[in-house]
């Protein structure tokens, strides 16, 4: 692959939505230039694309992709059009940046694979849960060894969204429409780092039951609270909690991690440390440490060098990283991060899901991309 030298002419579709979140990010980078914005709301549309500087503004995807001078784009829109947005940019050597999760079924997701597969272009799935500070340093705590081996984690996802599923409609359907873990790369994107080389073999999910309804008085069809198990190839097990519509305050991201000589538990709120505990660090063996405390010794050099850069952007600083990540992967400076397979390892799991809690929460294998 040919090195990038030029700003990259990018394409952001779903530009007055989601996708304006990443105009921090690209104006930060330095290495993009916001050609064109696509959105089917033609009035903020408008809008977006002054906000934005885009040369070019279309409410058909199809036709930016066929008409603008673009080398990427940068998905932002409903989870249902993910992987047609994606594939139609990949079949036309266009790169891809697509938000989460890669897909909403098993069957498209193979579609999607095929697709990276056969095009020259980057496909990468926008995971900014992994970049988050905190996150950031446990992983590179695990780089260093300082976990020993890590066979046990907990992510959980609690963000109460009845109210905005009447704003963004598709939330109703694809986000708590669909019983099981409907969006989970936030909690397992970051664990999966954690445990590097694996991945989740098999899953078995329940749910808590149905205690709420819409405003039109549907029942939803997600239960309130669904917890995945997920059994890993090396043996480890992992638990992902999924709750977007019990009423409780806000705790969007919860994350523990165990492992031979270390154990982390995030803050769970308001006040709390994220606390760790290292066999090698801690003095005395039941203690705790702030983690926050190690981050002068072990906070990754991305985030030494583009701390200040990140904190205008959102998600804590993920949706910079992520964006400079994808431009090191077109680049050629560096392999994607979070490329299709990676992007899968994060899906799939919630997809089989859906399945395993239609069944009584049996336990299903979970499909490996890399052999499809």
């Amino acid at each position: 692959m040919k090195t990038q030298t030029k700003p990259l002419n990018i394409g952001i579709v779903g530009a007055a939505g989601r996708g304006d979140s990443f105009t921090a990010a690209c104006q930060a980078s330095g290495g993009v230039a916001i050609h064109a914005v696509c959105d089917l709301n033609e009035t903020a549309l408008t809008e977006s694309r002054t906000r934005l500087g885009a040369r070019e503004q279309y409410v058909d995807y199809a036709d930016m992709l066929a008409r603008s001078d673009l080398q990427a784009v940068i998905i932002g829109t409903p989870m249902p059009l993910h992987v047609p947005q994606a594939i139609a940019a990949l079949d036309r050597g266009v790169h891809v940046l697509s938000e989460v999760p890669a897909g909403i079924s098993l069957v498209e997701c193979s579609d999607l694979v095929a697709a990276a597969k056969r095009s020259r272009a980057v496909y990468m799935m926008a995971e900014n849960y992994t970049y988050m500070r905190p996150n950031a340093i446990v992983r590179e705590l695990v780089r260093k060894g300082l976990f020993g081996e890590t066979y046990y984690a907990e992510g959980e996802y609690l963000h109460e969204l009845k109210e905005l599923n009447e704003v963004t409609k598709w939330r109703r359907r694809w986000q708590t429409g669909i019983n099981g873990i409907t969006y989970g790369t936030h909690s397992l994107g970051p664990i999966l780092q954690w445990m590097p080389g694996d991945r989740v073999v098999s899953v078995s999910c329940v749910g808590s039951g149905h205690h709420h309804r819409d405003p039109r008085g549907a029942v939803y069809e997600n239960e309130d609270s669904c917890v995945m198990l997920c059994r890993m190839a090396k043996g480890g097990l992992v638990k992902i909690r999924v709750d977007m519509l019990s009423d409780r305050p806000h705790a969007m991201a919860n994350y523990s991690l165990q492992g031979t000589d270390g154990a982390y538990e995030s803050a769970r709120a308001k006040g709390e440390q994220n606390r760790i505990w290292l066999r090698s660090i801690n003095a005395v063996p039941d203690s705790w440490t702030d983690l926050a405390s190690l981050a002068d010794a072990h906070l990754p050099e991305y985030w030494r060098s583009a701390g200040e850069a990140a904190a205008k952007a959102g998600h804590g600083g993920g949706d910079f990283f992520e964006v400079m990540d994808f431009l090191d992967a077109v680049a050629g400076r560096r392999p994607c991060p979070i490329g299709i397979h990676e992007a899968m390892d994060m899906t799939l799991p919630g997809l089989v899901s859906q399945q395993s809690i239609a069944q009584g929460g049996v336990w299903l294998p979970v499909p490996d991309s890399r052999s499809w």
